[in-house]
């Protein structure tokens, strides 16, 4: 089998470095960004330098159109689509629950919450026997993340549920469905939420006393994706440092 994958919100963070992790495995990469276009082409070049496969296709996963219209585009460009990582999602600035606005809230769903389902949901009708989906969840779906991001875990808590949902429902097909909740990994994404050495701030509370990096997300979600891990399915792995 090709192995094609679309890697959703690639163009920086745990995203792009899984995109490059999987190329150099030998998928064809789909380098799907919304906004940061030279970051996502910047990815593809690496990818290319490395005699890896890959193209960049900008697409706002949370609209049903254009998550069609992406994977036509991977489709058309590497061949039928047989993997999928979930990995774009969006955080605020910390607040307490009674701070946080329903605009804010409904955006922070909207854009972790649909594009899983949207993305999910086209795989679910496209993928033939012996495909994969990963849904990049968080550690803060099972912290509740008080007093920081309430929002943001219960959407990660809803893509967990329809994480297992879905694997229990594409298992006849052998089509695996499972999730990863990385917690302090050193992303620019504590930075959207206000404190950009949160990392550094909560490692003397980490069993492991360190942050995590991207790279050790990317390839616990390319074993996961891998024949390696072929009888794995509904699960989750916490990269969290043993909090």
């Amino acid at each position: 089998m090709n192995k094609v994958v679309i890697v959703t919100g690639a163009s920086r963070g745990i995203g792009a470095a899984t995109a490059k992790k999987l190329a150099e495995q030998g998928y064809a990469v789909c380098v799907n960004y919304r906004a940061q276009s030279e970051a996502a082409h910047q990815v593809v070049r690496d990818i290319q330098a490395n005699g890896g496969k890959a193209i960049v296709v900008q697409a706002d996963v949370s609209d049903e159109q254009q998550v069609l219209n992406l994977f036509d585009a991977t489709e058309n460009a590497l061949g039928s689509v047989t993997h999928l990582v979930n990995n774009v999602g969006i955080l605020f600035t910390q607040s307490p629950l009674a701070e946080i606005s329903l605009e804010r809230f409904q955006k922070v769903m909207n854009t972790n919450v649909n594009s899983c389902f949207l993305c999910c949901r086209e795989a679910a009708k496209r993928f033939s026997t012996g495909g994969a989906i990963v849904n990049v969840s968080s550690g803060a779906s099972r912290s509740g993340a008080p007093f920081e991001y309430v929002d943001y875990a219960t959407s990660k808590g809803a893509m967990d549920t329809l994480t297992k949902g879905l694997s229990l429902e594409l298992a006849d097909r052998n089509i695996r469905v499972n999730g990863i909740r990385p917690g302090f990994i050193y992303t620019d994404m504590h930075a959207d939420g206000g404190e950009p050495n949160r990392v550094d701030r909560l490692s003397p509370q980490i069993p492991l006393k360190r942050g995590g990096t991207v790279e050790e997300v990317a390839n616990a979600i390319a074993w996961l994706l891998s024949d390696e891990a072929s009888y794995v399915t509904g699960s989750f792995i916490d990269l969290s440092g043993g909090k």
